[in-house]
């Protein structure tokens, strides 16, 4: 079958032929109907995060915000079915570690993150294999088109986590999100859908514009006023109760944090970059002084996707407006160079595996 590989970090990307998948006895095999080109998959590529343990050895298949179809399954697996289509979380869960077992399956003990551990080889293929398939395979309703799904992938999920669960944002909240790509334009929908004043920044117009096309009631353009975090507490009349960084660099971080109000909370959504490696300098003692939580969010839990999935359905949600556009495979290497100069609005969802 054809895959994206990755030979070499920061080499250039080929589409390859590799064995297809065969399910282990808990797994599934699924045929890939649609995968989000994500961010992420362009840190992989970078050779980033190797400091907490998503640093794949080449060759390696990327991708992971997958949806798919099952084809095969393994002689232990109770209730997927050959012909379901399904949700794949790149937040891969055992289901029977403490934390599974209290709902935390999002930070499970023994996680593997699809298409960025040797383990988990990833969806810009034709098929990819699913462990654990009866907790990590998600069925879809009828009702929602599981190509168009993948605009609910790792972006659009993790931002439901965070502005749902982790901050949780309340109606009436003032939030605000730094960083307009793919996962905070996901985040600026879903706080508008939860009843909150959401504030989008960014560098770029086009990007602040989607922002308000999905609810954000402000812009704030950083490259144009001295001090974003100022700006934000000004339109909030003190600050905002939920803050933010969608992109995980220093400077957003810290504007961030400094855009809230006393007893606010900042979500941490962005991983960062070789440049800071993980460590990123905050104001302590602000925290304190002001009673700030630091909070992060890493994925969705399977067994809390019904929660998103009832709101796609019901029409509150629509990840499809984020999708910028739908490519095949031999497209992704070119949509993940764009990356390296953040030239990309939106979601781009690779749609045609075996063009």
């Amino acid at each position: 079958m054809q895959a994206v590989v990755l030979e070499a970090f920061k080499e250039p990307l080929t589409v390859q032929e590799v064995d297809r998948p065969e399910p282990e006895p808990h797994g599934a095999v699924a045929e890939v109907l649609g995968c989000g080109v994500c961010r992420s998959d362009w840190h992989c590529w970078q050779g980033d995060w190797d400091w907490f343990g998503y640093r794949p050895d080449p060759p390696h298949v990327l991708g992971h915000e997958p949806t798919g179809r099952i084809v095969s399954v393994g002689s232990e697996v109770e209730h997927v079915e050959e012909g379901q289509e399904v949700a794949i979380p790149f937040n891969f869960a055992c289901g029977t570690c403490d934390l599974c077992r209290n709902g935390r399956e999002n930070i499970c003990e023994n996680h593997v993150g699809l298409g960025f551990m040797n383990e988990a080889p990833g969806a810009f293929a034709e098929e990819v294999h699913i462990p654990n398939a009866d907790i990590n395979a998600v069925p879809l309703p009828e009702s929602i088109d599981a190509e168009a799904a993948a605009g609910c992938g790792c972006r659009f999920m993790t931002s439901f986590h965070a502005m749902a669960h982790r901050a949780p944002v309340g109606a009436g909240d003032d939030v605000v999100v730094h960083g307009c790509g793919g996962i905070g334009l996901s985040a600026v929908h879903i706080a508008n859908a939860l009843g909150a004043n959401v504030i989008g920044v960014d560098l770029m117009d086009e990007k602040l514009e989607k922002a308000r096309e999905l609810g954000a009631v402000a812009t704030v353009n950083a490259s144009e006023v001295d001090d974003p975090a100022k700006e934000v507490r000004d339109l909030t009349d003190g600050g905002a109760d939920v803050s933010a960084d969608a992109l995980g660099i220093a400077v957003t971080c810290q504007n961030a944090v400094n855009s809230l109000r006393k007893g606010g909370t900042h979500v941490q959504i962005g991983l960062t970059t070789s440049e800071e490696s993980g460590m990123v300098p905050l104001p302590t003692d602000e925290f304190v002084a002001k009673e700030i939580d630091f909070k992060g969010s890493l994925g969705l839990q399977p067994s809390r996707y019904s929660e998103m999935l009832d709101m796609i359905e019901t029409g509150k949600l629509d990840p499809t407006a984020l999708v910028e556009k739908t490519i095949d495979i031999h497209g992704v290497p070119d949509e993940l160079a764009a990356m390296s100069d953040y030239d990309t609005l939106g979601i781009p969802i690779c749609t045609d595996f075996s063009n």
